[in-house]
């Protein structure tokens, strides 16, 4: 799963493995390590829901990595969830869950806002910014760091680490220790001075987690909510200003903004490759016999398309959520509501304010950079009419939600009013970013 074609074609190299394989085919990863891909939608869920079969503690595998391994970031064992099944699994995710339940999805959106205006004003009076760099990559660390009680100031040093962990370079053994004190620092931050944060919040769970135990799942959380979310903002970006599907449906009205992160997550799910999982037993999966020990890759972009359960690639989506870009089972992602809401509200929010947002290139010389768990655009650049800045104010302190149901409780009356993105069709937003530049126009 390495070397020039997996770089170059992926989904050609899924397809010809497809052909000559079946739904699950042997590959070699970095150094050579083999493993079996995952590359049926079936098989995916077959793997992802029966714990019984096929573990996620990577103790089980039947290989020693050198310790300078790339891959080493991503399954050597740790005490968190993605590494535990069962009982241990089911007390490691009640402390995330519960801890994320806690946020306030109303006040969220606020803050995605906030920062999306505030990234938008950087480039705003230029007319041209290239929307990967300046906008994708930035705004989901700032919500995750904010929320996780730390300053601003992080951002940009994390930004880089956990890019470089999730492409498996020569260099993830290091980023992946920065982003481990990073954490480590906050925990002990926490530990002392205790706050309005999701830090604080495993912290102070029953479930009693140790301070690795809370130092592992916040970098967990950090990754898995950070790489996901950038990739899906571009995405629905890219797929907005080059899909003629997306360019009619919009214009006419046809297509909420949920419905086009559906086709999104179908067609280019945030993570394409989840390496983590071992078979507990000799078993057989889609015709091959898979050993005791045996790595397998699930595959979740190739399971998406999957002619057994997608013929037709040219088919709408929206509204299907079948798809496999949050995986499934005990495993299934505990946050992916807050990723999708930090993606639309994003989107919905830059699209507001650049009301004429065009590529500025030729659509065939957007990029992708493939790495090993996903697919990354190098960058989107666009242009469009500038605009003045406006003043953007810094968000407050995030709310503490007492409940379970956070998203059914009102904000505090204390924290300031800020702009709420619109929830009616695309149509609509389009039209009203239309009359507002007629209103300037006059």
């Amino acid at each position: 799963m390495y070397g020039p074609e997996a770089d170059s074609d992926r989904q050609g190299l899924y397809e010809r493995l497809r052909a000559e394989h079946g739904p699950v085919a042997p590959v070699l990863m970095q150094g050579d390590v083999p493993a079996w891909l995952v590359l049926g939608h079936r098989e995916n869920l077959d793997v992802m829901r029966t714990p019984s079969r096929f573990t996620c503690d990577s103790r089980t595998w039947n290989r020693q990595l050198s310790a300078d391994s790339p891959l080493l970031p991503l399954t050597a064992w740790q005490p968190l969830l993605a590494f535990a099944d069962g009982k241990e699994h089911a007390r490691l995710r009640l402390a995330v869950t519960d801890s994320l339940e806690r946020f306030n999805r109303q006040s969220l959106r606020r803050y995605v806002t906030r920062y999306a205006n505030r990234l938008v004003d950087q480039f705003a009076a230029h007319g041209r910014a290239d929307l990967v760099e300046e906008f994708a990559e930035r705004l989901p660390m700032m919500v995750l760091t904010n929320h996780f009680g730390m300053s601003e100031e992080y951002g940009p040093k994390l930004v880089e680490a956990v890019r470089d962990m999730t492409r498996g370079s020569a260099t993830a053994v290091s980023s992946n220790r920065f982003v481990v004190e990073t954490m480590s620092d906050l925990v002990a931050r926490k530990r002392e001075r205790p706050g309005s944060d999701f830090t604080s919040w495993l912290i102070g769970h029953e479930s009693n987690l140790t301070d690795d135990e809370v130092r592992e799942h916040l970098r967990l959380t950090l990754v898995a909510g950070y790489e996901p979310t950038v990739n899906l903002i571009a995405n629905t970006l890219r797929m907005v200003l080059t899909d003629a599907r997306f360019r009619g449906s919009l214009s006419g009205g046809q297509m909420t903004l949920p419905d086009a992160l559906d086709q999104v997550l179908w067609d280019h799910p945030p993570i394409s490759l989840l390496p983590t999982r071992w078979a507990i037993g000799d078993t057989d999966l889609g015709g091959r016999t898979i050993r005791a020990g045996d790595m397998l890759l699930l595959c979740l972009e190739a399971g998406n398309v999957d002619p057994a359960i997608r013929p037709d690639l040219s088919a709408s989506m929206h509204g299907n959520r079948s798809h496999l870009a949050f995986s499934a089972g005990p495993h299934g992602c505990p946050g992916q509501d807050i990723g999708r809401a930090i993606a639309d509200t994003g989107v919905e929010t830059l699209l507001n304010r650049l009301i004429d947002l065009r590529l500025a290139v030729a659509e065939d010389e957007v990029r992708v950079t493939s790495a090993w768990i996903s697919e990354r655009l190098e960058a989107l650049p666009v242009q469009f009419t500038p605009i003045r800045p406006t003043v953007t104010a810094t968000p407050p302190p995030p709310a503490v939600m007492p409940g379970p149901m956070p998203e059914q409780t009102a904000a505090p009356a204390a924290e300031p009013a800020a702009p709420q993105p619109p929830s009616g069709r695309w149509g609509t937003a389009r039209r009203s970013r239309r009359d507002r530049a007629a209103t300037r126009r006059d």
